[in-house]
């Protein structure tokens, strides 16, 4: 919505209000945009890898050399094997215990000597409980092709702190909705090569909220909301080589996804000389998704022994920055995320006693791509060890139910970042968050797979 007209009046310090609502409006929206990445518990940075129920239950260790719809979002190749069509759906819940707290964040308004940022200086659980949904779905055609379609949430989170919080000028609350939509196909080039491509579909939908500090401390603290969402594509593409009936070698890539979402900002609640600034604005948000590059290995060691191993590189440093427009001006908010290496082992393990089920185990690194120079509480990550658990059991010839139980470790991290209220303008308010995280993570999920 259009920014409402303010008179050209001047502020004290003789800077126009409307120049002085500008830089606010948009250094505010900087901000927020940088909240555009919060911290879900599936994997670091802003990714969610719970896309797989069968995946899970080893820490995602086989997906790109697996067989299955379970597996489209590592490889599209991995459907190209199916002899009939296949059908999966299935969901984890997430539950994060985390605790974020003030190790002596300060603000410096100006005139005024620097300050303890105050406010309650414990947060517990500032990640909400969620579920995770995942879905897909693959039909044969003819003898050596199959066509599918995905549907994942890779990016979801709700974030929220209390509004008395010593992070309110960095976050109050940051809710991201995201849904990918995946339509593939998949070839049997030979015996031993299967080929994959998909075209992806993504939408996401943001809602972000903080506090500004108004030149009093005694008044009440200010709000800055943005929120917006919009469609954006991406492909992605897969190899599978089998050398042997109990070897598959996998790689695959998966592109970045350069968004663009569309929305409004909003400022409220300052007084005295920053009153005007009050306003809203239509206001943009661009941004990159990181690119993903996988490979994977399955070696059938017995008859009832798989092994499994998958490292991926995912491209981080394509988020290097968010470019903001907000009432006819741009700012770019640098990310400076760095480019990470994930590993994994696992195995699949088939009981003598019931060869109706199929046990899982796994272990996976995940490094934080957050710099630690700049960590904010939007994005309190750290370095973190997943240990999954799973079985499979085949209802009937046509039914499998798979299930997982995964517990995510988090490496302690600092939250160090300096922000500027107003910045640019005389009212620059320089806050420094200085802070410590720590935490675990559960995860539990279902899921059906129909083949027909």
């Amino acid at each position: 919505m259009a920014a409402p007209h303010t008179q050209d009046r001047r502020t004290p310090a003789g800077v126009r209000t409307r120049a002085v609502a500008r830089r606010i409006l948009l250094a505010g929206a900087g901000a927020l945009a940088g909240g555009l990445i919060g911290t879900p518990a599936g994997a670091a940075g802003f990714y969610i890898q719970e896309q797989s129920v069968r995946g899970a239950g080893r820490a995602y260790s086989g997906e790109a050399a697996d067989v299955g719809v379970q597996s489209i979002w590592w490889n599209p190749a991995a459907i190209a094997r199916l002899n009939r069509a296949q059908a999966y759906v299935g969901g984890q819940a997430i539950w994060v215990d985390a605790q974020v707290d003030d190790a002596g964040s300060t603000i410096h308004r100006p005139a005024q000597a620097v300050a303890p940022v105050g406010g309650q200086a414990h947060q517990s659980d500032p990640l909400q409980a969620g579920l995770v949904p995942s879905a897909g779905l693959a039909y044969p055609v003819g003898d050596r092709a199959v066509v599918g379609v995905s549907l994942t949430a890779p990016f979801d989170f709700t974030n929220t702190y209390t509004g008395e919080s010593w992070t309110r000028y960095d976050a109050l609350k940051s809710r991201l909705t995201d849904a990918n939509i995946e339509i593939l196909g998949a070839v049997r080039l030979t015996d031993r090569w299967d080929l994959g491509l998909g075209v992806d579909a993504q939408y996401a939908s943001a809602t972000l909220t903080q506090a500004l500090p108004n030149l009093s401390p005694a008044a009440p603290d200010a709000r800055q909301r943005l929120s917006g969402g919009g469609w954006d594509f991406g492909w992605d593409a897969g190899v599978q080589y089998h050398p042997s009936e109990r070897l598959t070698l996998a790689a695959s890539y998966r592109s970045k996804i350069d968004h663009s979402l569309k929305g409004d900002v909003s400022v409220s609640g300052l007084l005295g000389p920053l009153a005007a600034a009050n306003l809203a604005s239509g206001g943009r948000a661009d941004f990159s998704t990181p690119w993903i590059a996988t490979l994977g290995v399955r070696w059938k060691a017995t008859d009832r022994l798989t092994l499994n191993a998958q490292v991926q590189r995912v491209g981080w440093s394509a988020f290097d920055a968010i470019t903001v427009t907000a009432d006819g001006a741009s700012q770019v908010v640098a990310q400076d995320y760095r480019d990470t290496t994930v590993a994994a082992l696992g195995l699949d393990y088939v009981p003598a006693a019931a060869p109706d089920w199929t046990l899982r185990a796994g272990v996976q690194h995940d490094p934080t791509p957050t710099p630690d120079a700049s960590r904010s509480t939007r994005v309190p990550d750290g370095d973190r060890w997943l240990f999954g658990l799973g079985a499979s059991r085949k209802i009937s010839d046509k039914i499998t139910l798979d299930l997982n139980a995964d517990y995510i470790a988090f490496a302690k991290s600092r939250v160090n970042r300096l922000d500027v209220a107003f910045a640019g303008t005389p009212a620059a308010t320089p806050v420094s968050l200085q802070g410590a995280v720590s935490g675990h993570a559960v995860v539990l999920g279902a899921g059906l797979t129909l083949e027909f």
